[in-house]
């Protein structure tokens, strides 16, 4: 698939391009069921040129969510299983000789793509981890010395296994904040779950897309005149001050020893635009504000060990600081 080219989405017109981002919800409801939030995350991500983990027990459809938003946005997309033993190269890329011309040529890894699965992330050792960092925050990649671009628009989207810990690696809080996002993903409902099981008696199989049905319904021209739109996006002094009010909150909460970041205010920021905007509006509201606080905060803030005892967890830190920080008129 050639990223230059865009056959699906308006280009240039914000209103068409709104609407062929609303439309992924439908595309992709073809192939995963019940998991609404998870796909508006994703759109906020790549509309902000954010990266997000994806947290939820294994078969939830995290994999088949990512497959299906790359086929609903005509984008290519890889995965890496992430284990003990995988080097940084085996993400990056790397030198290899070449016995005919006597010389080295780059060979990309897989992290040269659109959307990059990293499934279970906190399986591999910390070098490994390390080296997503500059691709995640430079949108590109340096070998021997040489720095090569990443295609754009491009999103690591990290999955973590929230329940099994033994022989994983915890993201340090540092590169926890590089992420914009953490979504949860949870179990379906009992009818959601019925749905899926009536969808594979009837033949579904999540490995073939196009059967499905899902077909581009925006593409790399819509997503740019979406930004640029949502850039536009108008934010009031007063809902800056209360990104501000929010953030400084959790610095100042009891239950925590580390609080919300300059940068993940300026995320907080950003996420609530991209919410106004695909919500149909030129300017930020405070419910915007409160509709991406959860997503955008929940990794940035670290539970004392005291309160997480208590079954305090960092959802219920910053609901109950929602609740109390007053609300701009």
């Amino acid at each position: 698939m050639d990223p230059t080219t865009d056959n699906a989405g308006p280009s240039g017109d914000p209103g068409s391009a709104r609407a062929s981002l609303e439309a992924l919800r439908a595309e992709i409801a073809k192939a995963v069921v019940g998991q609404d939030p998870a796909v508006t995350g994703l759109v906020v991500a790549l509309l902000c040129r954010g990266h997000v983990l994806l947290e939820g027990v294994p078969g939830v459809a995290k994999t088949l969510l990512i497959r299906a938003l790359a086929a609903s946005l005509e984008l290519d997309t890889k995965r890496v299983q992430f284990t003990p033993d995988l080097m940084p190269s085996d993400v990056t890329g790397s030198l290899v000789y070449d016995a005919r011309t006597a010389e080295f040529s780059f060979q990309p890894g897989p992290v040269f793509t659109h959307l990059l699965l990293a499934d279970e992330i906190n399986r591999t050792p910390p070098k490994t981890q390390s080296s997503l960092l500059e691709a995640m925050e430079e949108r590109q990649v340096t070998v021997d010395g040489t720095p090569r671009p990443l295609p754009d628009p491009f999103l690591v989207a990290a999955t973590q296994n929230p329940v099994e810990y033994e022989g994983t690696y915890p993201l340090p809080e540092a590169q926890l904040d590089r992420f914009l996002l953490k979504l949860t993903i949870p179990l379906p409902s009992r009818q959601d779950e019925i749905n899926v099981l009536t969808r594979h008696a009837e033949g579904f199989n999540p490995r073939d897309l196009q059967a499905a049905g899902i077909r581009p319904v925006a593409g790399p021209a819509a997503l740019e005149a979406a930004r640029a739109a949502v850039a536009k996006t108008t934010v009031s002094p007063e809902i800056t001050a209360y990104v501000v009010d929010i953030c400084r909150a959790t610095r100042e909460s009891p239950s925590l020893t580390l609080g919300v970041s300059p940068r993940g205010a300026t995320a907080l920021l950003a996420t609530s635009r991209a919410w106004a905007w695909l919500t149909g509006r030129d300017y930020v509201i405070p419910d915007d504000v409160k509709a991406l606080a959860l997503p955008t905060l929940r990794h940035r803030v670290q539970l004392r060990a005291e309160a997480e005892m208590e079954g305090v967890t960092a959802d219920s830190v910053i609901t109950a600081i929602l609740s109390h920080v007053p609300v701009p008129r």
